[in-house]
């Protein structure tokens, strides 16, 4: 926690005297989005991108894209099984591929604030999808298995609505650091899941919906942005 202090201190320190709110002369800014885990430090949210375009100086729609789930899980893995306990013999693999996306459709509602901050209201729509592939050669996905190959195959859709607010603080020309805090309420709808053994179909994992609720500093902790 100290670390993030340390720079969020450090960049508004270094705005200039100058700095002020940018005006509708620029009505788009593009941001990135950081997040702060406890554990391993400030990382950028992989990756995450944010657009809007202010209409007035208080109304600004936004298009938010992401990749990835918002977790730490990785694209891809490859596991390698052998045949005997000591690492020897012939061997077998597990692959494992996943791809995800996020995007946000929504509008912002910014109040007077001040020269350099400038509060707002948000509300966003949540749309999103991923999917799962494993594969599976001479193994049966946790060990060798001599001549097994198989498959496994899924994928999942989101639907959620978010309410925010947060705050633009320049601290230059057109260049503004932010935090937002969100309320929002998602699902997540999983397909259902097809094992294939040697080119046919020997089963399924059922499909299923999960519903989740959160309050926090949803998509990104802190925010870094130009206005253009």
């Amino acid at each position: 926690m100290k670390k993030f202090m340390i720079f969020v201190s450090a960049l508004t320190l270094s705005g200039t005297m100058f700095a002020q709110k940018a005006t509708t002369d620029n009505p788009f800014s593009l941001e990135g989005l950081v997040n702060y885990d406890a554990t391993n430090g400030m990382n950028w949210n992989a990756p995450t991108l944010r657009l809007r375009y202010f209409a007035t100086d208080q109304i600004a729609g936004r298009f938010q894209l992401g990749f990835g789930d918002g977790t730490p899980t990785p694209s891809s893995e490859s596991h390698t099984y052998y045949q005997n306990a000591n690492g020897t013999g012939a061997t077998g693999t597990k692959e494992i591929k996943r791809g995800a996306y996020n995007l946000q459709l929504g509008a912002e509602y910014h109040l007077a604030g001040t020269e350099k901050m400038s509060p707002y209201f948000a509300l966003g729509v949540n749309l999103g999808g991923g999917k799962y592939d494993e594969t599976w050669t001479n193994s049966d996905g946790t060990s060798y298995v001599s001549g097994l190959n198989a498959t496994v195959t899924g994928g999942y859709s989101t639907f959620g609505v978010s309410l925010g607010a947060g705050f633009d603080y320049y601290i230059a020309e057109n260049l503004y650091v932010g935090l937002e805090m969100n309320f929002s309420k998602s699902s997540v709808s999983y397909d259902a899941g097809v094992v294939t053994v040697g080119g046919a179909v020997a089963g399924y994992e059922p499909a299923y919906k999960e519903s989740f609720t959160s309050i926090g500093a949803a998509h990104g902790a802190v925010r870094i942005g130009w206005r253009f």
